[in-house]
């Protein structure tokens, strides 16, 4: 098995996408970038906007001999939109997917807008998808539906993934944030050797209280049981969410690392740097509306 993540918030930018490779099988889930319209009050710096492009090209390359596409809900950090933000992955830059298979979540449980999204998604594609929850086939399975963070907060939905070969298993958490133990649980019942998933949105934690603690608990339990476990996503959109990784990986013996870690590179947490970026690399007035309008671009904002 090989396991690839190809974005993250510790590449740079919001996302959740990989690709994992068994036998003949490539199989890319969640295919999808976006930056925080606003954070601190602030606009995208084109840094966070040249990191978005890059973990795009790199979707748009690994495409090429995918044979399945796992979508584990529909917001636009997973998956492919229809043209709503300029720093996400637009559809139309798809090639034909003719031959690729696709496992989706289901239309129940989820908001008005993502029910929209998955709608246009198909259309786009010409064919309908699939409501994949609960599903198994050929080394792959899906979760039934856990919730998209707390399950009492009304935050809709997502399906987790887990992919075998041999006595290899890599689980895709996807947006749980750790934050219910019955999602938990089921990625335990799989016997996991990998678990990427997103850590709790500690930055939101005026938010969700209940962040740190119940999420602490469940990141120790997944830690012990599984031979590796990548956090990222929610958790890394802030500095203290990376030294909360760091004391996590402190208290077990096994390995637990953000994305950018396990793929061997040094995090860079733009999003959670938004203020100081912009106090060290001013943004000229009305580049972004420049860039909506492909009259500029990040050539000089390539770290």
């Amino acid at each position: 098995m090989q396991i690839k993540i190809l974005g993250c918030e510790s590449f740079g930018a919001r996302s959740l996408a990989c690709i994992v490779k068994t036998g003949e099988r490539k199989i890319l889930i969640d295919p999808g970038v976006a930056l925080a319209r606003l954070r601190y009050g602030l606009l995208p710096h084109p840094v966070e906007v040249a990191a978005a492009l890059r973990v795009r090209e790199k979707i748009l390359a690994e495409l090429e001999g995918t044979t399945d596409i796992v979508i584990s809900h529909y917001h636009g950090d997973h998956m492919p939109m229809k043209a709503e933000d300029p720093y996400q992955l637009p559809v139309e830059a798809l090639p034909d997917l003719k031959g690729v298979r696709f496992w989706c979540k289901g239309p129940g449980n989820i908001s008005v807008l993502s029910l929209r999204r998955r709608k246009e998604f198909f259309r786009y594609l010409g064919h309908s998808l699939p409501a994949s929850e609960g599903i198994s086939s050929e080394g792959v399975s899906f979760s039934p539906a856990v919730p998209h963070g707390t399950r009492d907060k009304g935050f809709g939905t997502v399906m987790m993934t887990r992919v075998s070969e041999g006595d290899q298993v890599f689980v895709h958490g996807s947006d749980i944030q750790l934050l219910d133990r019955e999602a938990v649980m089921q990625i335990l019942a799989w016997k996991p050797s990998v678990v990427f998933v997103s850590g709790p949105p500690l930055y939101l934690s005026h938010h969700v209280p209940e962040a740190s603690k119940e999420a602490l608990e469940n990141a120790l339990l997944l830690a012990e049981n599984a031979g590796t476990l990548i956090l990222d996503h929610h958790l890394l959109r802030s500095l203290e969410g990376y030294r909360w990784l760091k004391d996590l990986a402190g208290m077990v013996k096994n390995t637990v690392v953000c994305a950018a870690e396990f793929m061997g590179k040094k995090p860079e947490l733009l999003e959670a740097q938004r203020k100081s970026l912009y106090e060290e690399m001013p943004v000229p007035r009305g580049w972004h509306e420049a860039y909506e309008k492909g009259e500029a671009g990040v050539e000089d904002y390539l770290l």
